[in-house]
């Protein structure tokens, strides 16, 4: 466009620049800058019929009609160019120098040249838009998919760390833990018919030792067995054979979760589901495990509106003491339904909560 508004104003060579000329620079200017922000085709197209016409009053402004024009023809708005030319003609063709004339003509011809590059290369422009919108969008879709298969990896090789920590933990119980509840049998059948001194104290070492592995066996076990309950699992499991009504199940927490708080959320989660049978006409129940920076919340709620809440029952109660052993809180709302809410700080290394 600075260049066709360049060739225009090659005429100060041949006119006079008077306010006339000024007033048509300024109006062509204003055209150009409307091409620039205006949308509409059809709203440019109108201002460019006005300032066609305007030039039968203002012959001058026929000197700018190819700066107007670049804009027409790039929108492909060709009736109002053609119209541009022909005024031009009419206005110019006697009263122009043939040289000025031909110049302007010429300022027509480059208009809807470099309109049709500009057109070209807004077309590539936003074909190269469009281009990297795609990429940006297969990378972020590549993205999401592996850190998906990522989170269903972990969790698959903790699910198996956890299904061998059980199978390690049957194979120790009925395996070794047999051999050693027998062999204790044998020794102190042994001590029992045994009258010979010299041998009372070997059998006697020789049980302890064996009562020891034997403890050593069943401790080893249960830690195994501790640290292979997947708590997220367990409750979807309660959740799935709960049959009263349905339940809404949403765990939002970690796997690594302390195994005195993933038995007392477990046995929380039975007991309210149990008191839900007992004492609610719910519909729908939900259950919920979120994991907080600092605390650990369970919420069990239903909508039933024939509560039965017993201060004194053992359930609640129950429910209470674990909370409180673990330095929790347990609260208790009743509108809309029955929601209970647990909350569990969590514990540093030296045993010290979060809240201490």
């Amino acid at each position: 466009m600075a260049a066709v508004m360049l060739l225009c104003m090659f005429s100060l060579f041949f006119v006079q620049p008077d306010i006339t000329y000024i007033l048509a620079f300024l109006l062509s200017l204003a055209v150009c800058c409307g091409d620039r922000f205006l949308e509409s085709d059809r709203l440019f197209g109108t201002i460019c019929v006005f300032f066609c016409a305007a030039g039968f009053m203002i012959p001058t402004l026929a000197l700018f009609f190819p700066a107007a024009g670049y804009g027409l023809f790039r929108r492909r708005v060709y009736f109002p160019a053609a119209a541009f030319i022909i005024v031009f003609c009419i206005l110019t063709l006697r009263v122009l120098p043939v040289f000025l004339f031909c110049l302007e003509l010429f300022a027509f011809l480059i208009s809807f040249l470099l309109a049709v590059e500009t057109r070209e290369q807004e077309h590539l422009e936003k074909a190269l838009r469009q281009t990297q919108d795609d990429s940006t969008e297969r990378d972020l879709l590549l993205t999401e998919k592996n850190r998906s298969i990522q989170e269903k990896q972990d969790y698959e090789i903790y699910t198996a760390t956890l299904q061998e920590r059980n199978r390690i933990a049957r194979e120790i119980h009925d395996n070794v833990g047999h051999l050693l509840s027998r062999s204790i049998l044998l020794v102190g059948a042994m001590k029992a018919v045994s009258h010979e001194q010299a041998l009372a104290p070997t059998l006697d070492s020789l049980d302890s030792t064996l009562n020891s592995a034997m403890n050593s066996i069943r401790s080893s076990v249960h830690d195994l067995r501790d640290e292979a309950v997947n708590l997220d699992e367990a409750l979807s499991s309660l959740t799935r054979e709960f049959t009263f009504c349905p339940v809404d199940y949403l765990y939002d927490a970690g796997r690594d979760i302390p195994r005195n708080v993933k038995y007392s959320f477990i046995s929380i989660t039975k007991e309210a589901l149990s008191n839900i049978i007992r004492h609610s006409n719910a519909t729908k129940a939900s259950v919920t495990v979120r994991e907080h920076p600092a605390l650990y919340q369970l919420c069990i709620e239903d909508n039933g509106t024939r509560i039965l809440q017993n201060e004194g029952g053992m359930g609640l109660s129950n429910m209470r003491d674990r909370a409180e052993k673990l330095g929790g809180s347990l609260h208790i709302f009743t509108e809309n339904g029955f929601r209970i809410l647990i909350t569990v700080p969590k514990r540093r290394p030296d045993n010290e909560t979060d809240t201490d």
